[in-house]
């Protein structure tokens, strides 16, 4: 099961921790340049600031990923 979780309801230092985890991931391959932490938390913020993307918390592994908000239709939410 997955639940949302607004982004703007977090406290930017929790918000800042999340997007840190999330951008640090293996497999989170940014193509044929090297961006810095700060750049790609801060194109990680655009995204959900732009509504193009959404954090959900997955109940089953206790872990919060970033998704695109078109694919929600393929979540299972609570």
């Amino acid at each position: 099961m997955d639940t949302l979780i607004p982004y703007d309801s977090l406290a930017p230092e929790t918000l800042e921790a999340i997007l840190d985890d999330i951008v640090s991931r293996d497999g989170t391959d940014y193509g044929d340049y090297d961006l810095s932490a700060a750049q790609k938390r801060e194109q990680a913020l655009r995204f959900l600031k732009s509504g193009e993307g959404v954090l959900l918390f997955d109940t089953e592994s206790e872990t919060i990923k970033m998704v695109p908000k078109d694919s929600m239709t393929h979540y299972d939410f609570t």
